[in-house]
């Protein structure tokens, strides 16, 4: 006869509701952050477009691609893995992945 521990040994009700709480706080804290990123995101790629190949388009290239770089692991640690989906919403230009070598 085999005997198991329960699955909340040495936990009190109140723990496992901190935890809880804290798990739930992790998430909102994390989907607000990729809310943030994806802003960025979209303001870095408005600028770039706006721009035209007038002489700060090298700066605003560098812009972008910081901001798609943060957001794709904004995503990653979210568990998102596949960014194709978001490279076609967002319209990712073929220049800015190049910079993160996904073009």
């Amino acid at each position: 006869m085999s005997v198991r521990m329960p699955m909340n040994f040495g936990r009190s009700g109140a723990q496992e509701s901190a935890l809880d709480l804290l798990g739930h706080e992790i998430l909102a804290e994390k989907a607000a952050a990729l809310g943030r990123a994806g802003r960025r995101v979209e303001e870095s790629l408005a600028r770039l477009r706006e721009s035209g190949e007038g002489e700060h388009r090298n700066r605003l290239l560098k812009e972008a691609a910081a901001a798609v770089h943060a957001y794709f692991i904004q995503r990653e640690l979210c568990g998102l893995r596949k960014h194709d989906a978001v490279i076609r919403e967002y319209d990712i230009p073929r220049a800015v992945l190049v910079r993160l070598g996904a073009g």
